[in-house]
């Protein structure tokens, strides 16, 4: 545990109130700071009171801010602690299919519940002592994502290879009991959580629900580095469909019974299947958009809607767009629509085949720079190259591989640029070579506001 202040943020509330580097932050409101879990939730009240220990004495001061305001300190790390890693050996975990000689982080496997609150991550709750659980319960931590694969507690021991993951839905229990917010993970791997003990887990969160707010039903992704590894395959498309008929039939019966779905797959399903996507309305509010849950639609819908307007007065730059083999259709989709409208537009969507991993794994987020640079090589580019923003590492400006975007760049002298991957507004925009868009006019209610900050029309 590390709470010693290694810097202030300028003309923060800490700062005005005189905290200074190098003190150790022992308390909050007279409670005890272990991690950011305790600074975010004590930290959160307004004009709370710290208590600040240095060279073997201690102060306590008063800083003045709002409810809500960030207290301007920073840390050795982000967590104020180590990340946990994961006590698992899950059959079809993705981290073990690595190849040798990556970075060191792509091997590390974190399972920290601090990681699911503040960035979204998924945990199996196998890591979680008494004290953490209740200290979740207390804190009213909320939302917690959940990686739980099955709800019977002797398939779940053999999926994560680890005995004591069968306790976890009891703590999911006990969680839903304290009105914590749930959102659930399934990696369907066929023939193993599928099929009946797929009925029974979809069942047992439904029983769980409101607490359980959405389930996303995704595939497990097989790499060709499975060497010393259980046996797995990826999912047939006969397989795929059974999967969502049996989903849908779950999701068509909790909404007339509860107003809502509960569970959806993931696109990657209906494109293993060969089926079209649903429409926007049936993905309700989107909860599960980080799992490819809706995604594809979403930015879909977004660019028919900016490509609605009239641009056949602009004369765009061609170019290209790289992409996974899944999502290469759509974004083909994409670029007609918006030819419609631009009858100048000139652009070739390349799908890029997964030589790394392997040509099972089909997604964006996993095509890696050097299978960008082999495949585009002698490819008719145009003048610029626009690729998906979940190709790189988060943040940055890096592939999985280490490839850096300035290298793509220069192996295909063409400038690259980075598309937020789920916008379909930005794809739009970054096809027809335009600007940033103009503020929102403050007088525009939200819809026509949000409709105006990506309509090109609008910009003059």
């Amino acid at each position: 545990m590390s709470n010693i202040i290694t810097s202030v943020d300028p003309r923060s509330p800490a700062e005005r109130a005189g905290v200074r580097p190098g003190e150790r932050l022992a308390a909050i409101g007279g409670h005890p700071i272990q991690d950011v879990l305790d600074y975010r939730f004590f930290g959160y009240d307004k004009n709370p009171v710290l208590t600040l220990e240095s060279g073997g004495g201690s102060r306590k001061l008063r800083v003045k801010k709002g409810e809500g305001e960030d207290l301007g300190l920073n840390f050795e790390t982000y967590l104020m602690d180590k990340a946990r890693s994961c006590a698992n050996r899950c059959v079809f975990c993705f981290v073990d299919q690595m190849p040798p000689g990556m970075r060191e982080t792509l091997y590390f496997k974190d399972d920290d519940a601090r990681l699911s609150f503040l960035m979204g991550n998924y945990l199996t709750l196998t890591n979680l002592s008494e004290r953490e659980i209740q200290r979740i319960i207390d804190l009213r931590i909320s939302p917690i994502n959940v990686s739980v694969h099955t709800t019977d507690p002797e398939l779940r021991c053999r999926m994560l290879q680890n005995r004591r993951a069968g306790e976890s839905i009891d703590v999911m229990r006990r969680f839903a009991q304290a009105h914590i917010t749930i959102n659930c993970q399934i990696v369907a791997c066929p023939g193993l959580n599928d099929g009946p003990a797929l009925d029974r887990t979809l069942r047992e969160l439904g029983e769980l629900h409101p607490a359980v707010e959405s389930v996303a039903v995704v595939p497990v992704g097989v790499t060709r580095y499975r060497e010393g590894l259980p046996e797995i395959h990826p999912y047939t498309g006969e397989q795929a469909a059974a999967l969502i008929d049996q989903v849908e039939a779950f999701a068509k019966e909790f909404l007339e019974q509860h107003g809502t779905s509960l569970a959806w797959c993931s696109d990657e399903f209906y494109l293993l299947a060969g089926r079209e996507l649903p429409e926007k309305g049936y993905y309700e509010d989107m909860d599960q958009l980080e799992n490819g849950v809706g995604m594809l639609r979403l930015l879909l819908s977004q660019a028919e809607l900016a490509a609605e307007d009239e641009f056949s007065h602009l004369t765009p730059s061609p170019f290209a767009v790289a992409t996974g083999v899944s999502a290469a259709p759509y974004i083909r989709q994409a670029a007609e629509l918006v030819q419609r409208s631009c009858p100048a537009l000139r652009g070739t969507v390349y799908p890029i085949v997964n030589d790394f991993f392997g040509h099972t794994i089909t997604v964006s987020g996993l095509v890696t720079g050097k299978d960008l640079m082999a495949q585009l090589r002698d490819k008719d580019l145009g003048q610029r190259l626009l690729i998906p923003s979940n190709m790189l590492r988060s943040g940055e400006q890096v592939f999985l591989d280490d490839v850096t975007v300035d290298e793509v760049s220069k192996a295909l002298g063409v400038p690259v640029t980075v598309v937020a991957a789920e916008d379909g507004f930005a794809l739009v925009d970054a096809m027809l070579d335009l600007a940033e868009p103009l503020p929102v006019p403050e007088d525009l209610p939200p819809e026509d506001g949000e409709y105006y900050r990506y309509n090109p029309s609008a910009r003059g």
